[in-house]
């Protein structure tokens, strides 16, 4: 990670301890830092999950944007929804089965909501992006294998379609990095058209995203 100065202007902080987002900003060539929001996700309910996932990412950087009001503050919640239900992160080996079995052979939704905020400028921007992914037919061999590894434990929906869990996915439809944790383009997009980020200042973006003008 290439750490931001937090008292500088335009600095660009993770809300999250996420590896996976980590990773994501990382591989962008975005400097910046990370700041836990330290906020109670059992705590917070939104009425659907869309809103569910954007209040949650809101509270995220709201409540890091307050203590670096000059920083570009990225908040962002994934959740993996089926049969309208949210499938959160399983306690257990035994739960991550049991979601696993509700995801085989079937599509679903994962819903990343995502919030940039830089306080001293008053902006506010909160969205969500969602993916439609789909399952092969698993086998009971292959849900028992993969639950007794570690991978599943951390991930909304039991499983990591980054990891080992890629020979799960039958397809995708819409952006893959919002199933790691971030939709990549929409975030980059953002920060780009709004100044944050900017070429030869060690906050590098793609020349796709710079020409397409922050839009995906």
């Amino acid at each position: 990670m290439v750490m931001n100065p937090l008292n500088e202007k335009n600095s660009i902080v993770l809300a999250s301890e996420s590896p996976r987002r980590r990773r994501l900003l990382e591989q962008a060539q975005i400097a910046f830092s990370v700041v836990p929001s330290g906020t109670d996700e059992d705590a917070i309910r939104g009425p659907e999950p869309e809103r569910h996932a954007q209040i949650l990412a809101a509270a995220k950087a709201e409540a890091v944007a307050k203590l670096y009001p000059h920083a570009w503050v990225i908040g962002a919640d994934s959740i993996v929804v089926i049969d309208g239900r949210i499938l959160n992160k399983p306690e257990s080996a035994a739960v991550a089965g049991q979601m696993l079995r509700r995801l085989s052979g079937r599509t679903h939704r994962v819903i990343t909501g995502y919030s940039i905020w830089c306080e001293s400028r008053g902006h506010r921007h909160s969205n969500v992006c969602i993916t439609e992914v789909t399952f092969k037919e698993l086998t009971e061999d292959e849900i028992n294998w993969y639950t007794q590894t570690p991978e599943p434990r951390d991930k909304a929906g039991g499983y990591a379609i980054q990891g080992i869990a890629a020979f799960m996915v039958k397809s995708i439809n819409g952006s893959y990095t919002n199933v790691v944790g971030l939709p990549m383009c929409e975030i980059v997009g953002h920060l780009t058209q709004h100044g944050a980020i900017r070429h030869g200042t060690g906050q590098t973006r793609s020349p796709a995203t710079a020409d397409a003008g922050g839009k995906c």
